[in-house]
């Protein structure tokens, strides 16, 4: 690789912070000083010049008292000290020194051994100076017959170097290495060869290729990579090429290198749209998820199978593919199963939906057993979430779908799945009576608050019999336990009591036992009685003991609606006898919250079960239909609005207008066709490198970090790509001086860190030069950026000069993307996470909606809240927010606003993550645009 790269130098950091040896002192080193002193010596001189000194008189003792050694460690250094020193005068011509530095070169080149040899031919892939390479050229031709392999792979890289930068030394150089490559054993040999002719002779690499077709399955990963590579351009460039060669590529699908069948089947993809094609390739990509253990490169291959999913052309492939892709959800990393759920359910069709709910319900009766996967409750929620989703798209397959959903009330999913049965209620009509009495039989083991009360609301308004209103009314008495709550309660209590002091004496067994010598012995104990048993309460007398009477609300209700619909269909008796029972236990439930037994009830479940009373005292046919009519059409509403907001976005893109020109590829001559390689056009839609970005946005990324008075100017640009950060400083020399040893010193506050240290420079009088560094980032928290600049005057004595540049703040907006999650993950993740930032609402905007679009666009976060909620005029606006940042993190805000009478807007934005770093950053930059707004 590194002969098809720009010259680069090897960076030497100096761990020494003691004063710098004279050159005297070096000089006496390295003419009269033993083995470890002469390398010792040599290390300093390497150091002082990648600092900026130059050491000309350093050159010719070197020559003398170095060179002429055979010790490897000293050759080792001498070929860095060769690559670094100038080897040109001011006036561009070469020293007259190099050509006693070229004879060893060519000494070096026929050395016996093969290190020096190989590690000679690498040094000179750097080389530049073709007067050095001339001469040495019949010594590298040699090399590529040399036995041993590093010799002759080395050879190749220093052959494709020289060939490529000066083509007239060695114009017969693509030849030689054919010839080489048909007769070279050695797979890192070949892997250069075949690199080389790629690069500079297209023709003669597709011979090769085409003599060892049938070979190439034996091949090693990279040469097979290298094949992978020359195919895709050729095909791409020549389309009649491709039926010859697209059979490599096929039968590579087969290799026995992971990174080899990704790129087949990238590439075969790419080249081919016929549907076998297609299908092969998912079954390679899948099989690649299976086999492959690290979870970044499931991630990855299933990124591309949703690409392909993207694509029209390629989505029906898929859509027979799905039963193979849902093997991937054994996987043991959530994150793995619940994208391959995500791409799996996109695919849904009237041809696969019976299978894939068929496999996801086996999935969830093996998830309910016990199992070692420890997010298994996650797990089974997502399996039913995925259930609910097949089952709405495809109402077919609900019938099979829901009952074994109930069974599942009692579980940590039981949220997802009565939010699925209450809509299959409404959507399903001829299954109700059947849901209806499953719902009722399992209505006993539903533990959780929230399940309760959806479950009251679909039994009473969905049961509609006179069987169905009795079997329900019975059904809720079951679940309330014995009547009125307070009297047994009480009456139980005093049970209990009384046992507790009359406790019962000891009682004394006795027991006759065998010895261990077969005789007869008596054994006696004294039993103490057993504490009372109490008996296990039933699970909605259980929610109202502790003191959660909002289900005693819901309750109410459902009681109220079922009464009141018996009563449109029987006669007086009986319709008076279900009031009855119904008012019996709301007031029970009144009399429970009032008692003092439990925690007092709040006023509003309170005020609700008094209305419900009055409604049943006082039927009125506006309180029916209040009750009976427009509560399901606020539902039905709901739902539409639910199924609207769920449309796919529209694919649809303007490939090419009416009045645009036809081009037919086939018609074209050679010259006239784009010269631009497709692979890359590929490599650029793949990684969104083709993206323009506008002058503006780039201008927005340059910091400026020194004044324009300055000696030394310098602003950088700062380009963010994920977990890196990209410094390129323009730095600039103002005055009429030469600085040597100038550095770009930089420090990080936050969670980032310097890869590694800027290489030093030197600057002419008005020069520039650009200088790079890497910055890895941890985690989403606004880190800074900050250092200086130092270097010398050439010919000054005075100390060093610095120029503290400016900080550079890393935006947090950089790392944060709009997300969306369930209203039941937001609530899960709200209380869960610990870190609370709150922040004040200061603003001079006067909309509330307005002031909410200012709050996403500058946040980078998603309104959870619906649109329809957020509509009309109102004084008061609260509404739910989340993002997600790439290093997965979690970021939740909730937003309450109120309008003043003077128009003003109050109220706070409070924000909640696992980490303290992404709510600190998030209320900062609120406040910082909150700030901004107000200033414009």
């Amino acid at each position: 690789k590194m002969a098809t790269e720009p010259s680069c130098y090897t960076v030497i950091t100096d761990v020494d912070d003691s004063e710098p040896p004279s050159e005297q002192q070096l000089r006496a080193d390295l003419e009269k000083g033993d083995l470890r002193t002469k390398i010792s010596a040599l290390k300093r001189v390497i150091l002082l010049l990648n600092q900026g000194e130059r050491l000309p008189s350093l050159l010719m003792v070197i020559i003398r008292f170095v060179l002429p050694q055979d010790d490897h460690t000293l050759k080792k250094l001498l070929l860095l000290y060769w690559e670094i020193i100038p080897k040109t005068s001011p006036d561009g011509k070469l020293l007259h020194e190099m050509i006693l530095v070229c004879d060893a070169y060519r000494k070096d080149l026929q050395s016996p051994n093969e290190f020096v040899r190989g590690s000679t031919l690498r040094f000179l892939c750097k080389l530049k100076e073709p007067e050095l390479i001339e001469p040495l050229i019949p010594a590298i031709r040699e090399n590529l017959s040399h036995r041993h392999y590093y010799v002759r792979r080395n050879a190749v890289l220093a052959i494709f170097s020289i060939y490529k930068h000066f083509e007239h030394l060695i114009p017969d150089a693509p030849e030689l290495i054919h010839n080489l490559l048909e007769s070279e054993s050695d797979a890192s040999c070949k892997r250069n060869a075949f690199m080389m002719l790629i690069s500079v002779d297209q023709d003669r690499a597709l011979d090769y290729l085409g003599t060892c077709i049938d070979q190439v399955h034996t091949f090693n990963e990279i040469l097979q990579l290298f094949i992978v590579e020359l195919v895709h351009k050729v095909c791409r460039t020549d389309p009649m090429k491709r039926a010859k060669f697209i059979r490599v590529i096929h039968n590579l699908l087969e290799s026995s290198s992971n990174a080899v069948r990704y790129e087949a089947a990238g590439t075969l993809v790419s080249l081919l749209s016929a549907p076998k094609v297609v299908s092969a390739a998912v079954s390679c990509y899948t099989d690649l998820i299976l086999k492959e253990s690290d979870n970044n490169v499931k991630l990855i291959v299933l990124d591309r199978l949703m690409n392909l999913k993207n694509s029209a052309n390629h989505e029906r492939v898929l859509q027979g593919s799905v039963m193979d892709i849902l093997r991937v959800v054994s996987a043991s990393d959530l994150q793995v199963r619940r994208k391959t759920m995500e791409l799996c359910l996109g695919l849904l069709s009237n041809r696969n939906a019976a299978e894939v709910a068929g496999f996801l319900k086996k999935e969830l009766t093996k998830s309910s057993g016990e199992g070692d996967f420890e997010k298994m409750e996650e797990y089974r929620q997502l399996l039913v979430r995925s259930l609910h989703t097949c089952g709405v798209k495809f109402p077919d397959t609900a019938p099979s779908i829901v009952p074994q959903l109930m069974e599942f009330l009692s579980d940590a999913a039981a949220a997802d799945v009565i939010v699925f049965v209450r809509e299959a209620f409404e959507r399903m009509p001829h299954l109700r009576s059947e849901m209806l009495a499953q719902l009722l039989a399992n209505f006993g083991n539903i533990r959780a608050s929230k399940v309760s009360r959806a479950a009251l609301w679909i039994i009473g308004e969905y049961a509609s019999t006179a069987e169905d209103i009795k079997a329900a009314v019975q059904t809720f008495k079951t679940a309330l336990g014995a009547l009125p709550i307070v009297d047994t309660e009480m009456r139980a209590a005093a049970d209990i009591a009384a046992a507790e002091a009359t406790p019962e004496e000891a009682k004394v067994v006795t027991r006759t036992r065998i010895t261990a010598d077969g005789t007869y012995a008596t054994e006696s104990s004294y039993v103490s009685p057993a504490a009372p048993i109490q008996a296990e309460k039933p699970a909605l007398r259980k929610l109202l003991l502790d003191g959660d009477f909002f289900v005693g609300a819901s309750l109410a209700v459902a009681l109220t609606k079922l009464a009141l619909r018996y009563q449109e269909g029987n006669n007086n008796s009986d319709a008076n006898t279900v009031k009855a029972e119904a008012m019996f236990i709301l007031a029970s439930v009144v009399h429970l919250g009032k008692s003092g037994l439990v925690a007092q009830a709040d006023d509003d479940s309170l005020s609700r079960i008094t209305v419900c009373v009055r409604v049943l005292a006082e039927p009125s046919p506006a309180l029916s239909n209040l009750f009976l009519a427009q509560c399901q059409a606020a539902f039905q509403s709901m739902l539409a609005s639910l199924q609207e907001a769920d449309k796919p976005v529209s694919k649809d893109v303007v490939a090419a207008q009416a009045d645009d020109l036809i081009s037919f590829r086939g018609l074209k001559s050679k010259e006239e066709q784009s010269v631009e390689d497709q692979f890359d056009l590929d490599l650029k839609q793949a990684t969104g490198s083709d993206e323009k970005d506008s002058a503006t946005s780039k201008l927005n990324k340059v910091f400026q970090l020194s004044g324009f008075s300055d000696p030394v100017y310098a602003e950088a640009y700062v380009h963010v790509h994920q977990y890196d950060i990209l410094l390129d400083v323009l730095v600039v020399n103002q005055t009429a001086d030469t600085l040597q040893g100038l550095t770009l010193e930089l420090a990080t506050h936050g969670d980032l860190k310097l890869t590694e240290k800027p290489s030093v420079h030197t600057l002419g009088p008005h020069d520039f030069c650009s200088i790079t560094a890497n910055v890895k980032v941890s985690s989403t928290e606004t880190g800074i950026i900050y250092g200086n600049i130092v270097y010398d005057v050439s010919g000054s004595s005075s100390d060093r000069n610095v120029v503290v540049l400016n900080d550079i703040h890393i935006d947090i907006m950089d790392y944060i993307t709009p997300a969306s999650c369930t209203e039941s993950e937001f609530r899960s993740m709200w209380l869960d996470f610990e870190w609370v930032n709150t922040v004040p609402v200061r603003t001079k905007i006067t909309s509330l909606r307005a002031y909410l679009d200012h709050l996403l666009a500058t946040t980078n976060m998603r309104s959870l809240t619906p649109a329809s909620a957020l509509q009309g005029d109102c004084d008061f606006l609260a509404a739910n927010l989340y993002a997600r940042s790439v290093f997965g993190e979690d970021a939740l805000a909730n937003v309450s606003l109120e309008k003043m009478p003077d128009g003003q807007i109050t109220g706070q934005i409070r924000i909640r993550s696992k980490t303290q770093g992404i709510a600190l950053s998030l209320g900062d930059k609120i406040t910082y645009t909150q700030e901004a707004a107000s200033a414009h």
